[in-house]
């Protein structure tokens, strides 16, 4: 949204290089070798016979050309009239394979999703007292001053703070998924549809920890958009992009799906917990909560951050997970997340060379790849279990967790209150360890 540039941590460079020596810049014409002659002045006989020849060799020429000129003429006439020449047949194949291609998909599936892509209205009250929150709460203002301060309590100063997002609706109840910091907080929210009607709408629910929302309006039989399956996307692939960048209603760019899997750590978002789709199809501020779409006009994933200072790198939300959560929020209006009570980072080679060989860490670590723990939560699911700090996970329920990223994953598709068996390295044991994970306070999807 236009909203405070919560496209945040998260906004890529097209060096055109060229090769000076490129082997495709060569002539592919052979070689001429050039046979030279001594430089030896020739006599008056021999200038005479060389005249003669010459003669000779002219009237020859002419009398070949003259054959030959005749002999491609009559050829020609006896060619059926269905030969072609190489080049000629080789340009007409090539436009027989283009024929075949539908080079205006992307018309046609701006012209099947549009109606379904929403701009999102939301407005903010932002409440402030003048000179601080506590500066007239003192005393000795209140003494002197008495009755002409400002009432205790009472908000002297507010201020209407008004974003612009995207979203698309997704079933014909009139419930809309946007992004959760586009109407987080919101006083006021109204949709407009494509046709120029602007609705009151409700939020039913969001989520931050994925940055999903969904809002809905009182209205039925709505154009919606066809859900993908992000789980089977390329990179290579093309992405459509369709929202309001900067107040621009119904804009469409288009690219290719750049990267998937791209985690929240790589992309600046340490506090989601989403894997990213990268596109290098322009999105801007507003963009967020559109859809990325493939070229069956599928939704793939929803438009949520870029990376500010560079260009064509774009992050999406897949859209499995953005309907995963969507209908948690549609049913409960909330999402409960597993939350285990750790803190990890990746171990290293390097890291583990300077554990080693601190005198104080009174810890030795004898693999080279895991999640290290590196703090436990008190009173946390993972400090009942037993968790310590400078355990290394090496698997979560059986599968084995190469990095911090993995046993998020791993962790966030575990059900609350089931036991989740967690294997670590533990001064060079192995300890098997089941955890109860229990619903994630709030601000803690930084850690499990």
């Amino acid at each position: 949204m236009s909203e405070p540039q919560k496209n945040s941590p998260i906004e890529s460079p097209d060096p055109n290089l060229q090769s000076q020596d490129s082997p495709a810049t060569k002539s592919s014409q052979p070689e001429v070798t050039e046979h030279l002659i001594s430089p030896v002045s020739p006599s008056h006989t021999t200038l005479k016979t060389l005249r003669q020849g010459s003669k000779y060799i002219s009237l020859l020429l002419l009398s070949t050309i003259a054959s030959c000129s005749f002999g491609y003429l009559a050829a020609k006439e006896q060619l059926p009239a269905s030969i072609e020449s190489p080049a000629t047949a080789q340009i007409a194949n090539s436009g027989s394979v283009l024929a075949g291609i539908n080079t205006n998909f992307i018309t046609q599936v701006v012209d099947k999703v549009g109606p379904a892509v929403v701009r999102i209205n939301a407005s903010t009250t932002v409440v402030a007292r003048p000179g601080g929150e506590d500066e007239f709460e003192d005393p000795f203002f209140r003494r002197f001053f008495g009755d002409r301060l400002p009432p205790r309590g009472r908000a002297v100063d507010r201020e209407i703070k008004q974003g612009t997002g995207s979203g698309f609706i997704i079933n014909n109840n009139g419930q809309i998924i946007t992004n959760a910091h586009v109407v987080a907080g919101a006083t006021k929210v109204t949709v407009t549809l494509k046709d120029g009607r602007t609705i009151p709408g409700k939020v039913r629910g969001l989520d931050r920890v994925t940055d999903v929302a969904v809002i809905e309006i009182d209205q039925k039989n709505l154009p919606t958009i066809q859900i993908g399956n992000s789980d089977r996307i390329k990179p290579g692939e093309w992405a459509i992009a369709i929202g309001n960048p900067l107040g621009l209603d119904n804009t469409v760019t288009a690219g290719i799906i750049s990267a998937t899997g791209r985690t929240s750590a790589e992309i600046g978002a340490a506090d989601k917990r989403v894997n990213y789709i990268q596109t290098d199809a322009a999105i801007n501020p507003g963009n967020s909560g559109g859809p990325l779409l493939n070229a069956a006009g599928q939704a793939i994933g929803m438009n949520t951050a870029i990376l500010r200072g560079t260009q064509g790198l774009g992050f999406a939300i897949p859209i499995n997970t953005a309907i995963r959560i969507a209908n948690q929020l549609i049913a409960t209006g909330k999402v409960e997340h597993p939350f285990l009570g750790i803190q990890m980072v990746n171990l290293t080679p390097q890291l583990k060379e300077e554990i080693n060989s601190d005198p104080k860490a009174n810890l030795k670590i004898d693999v080279d790849q895991g999640t290290l723990i590196a703090r436990v939560v008190k009173n946390s699911p993972a400090a009942s279990a037993g968790m310590k700090s400078g355990d290394i996970i090496q698997s979560v329920n059986g599968k084995t967790v190469k990095n911090s990223n993995e046993v998020q994953q791993a962790v966030e598709t575990t059900k609350i209150g089931s036991s989740v068996q967690v294997q670590v390295r533990r001064n060079g044991q192995t300890v098997n360890l089941n955890v109860t994970p229990v619903a994630a306070p709030p601000l803690a999807a930084e850690r499990e």
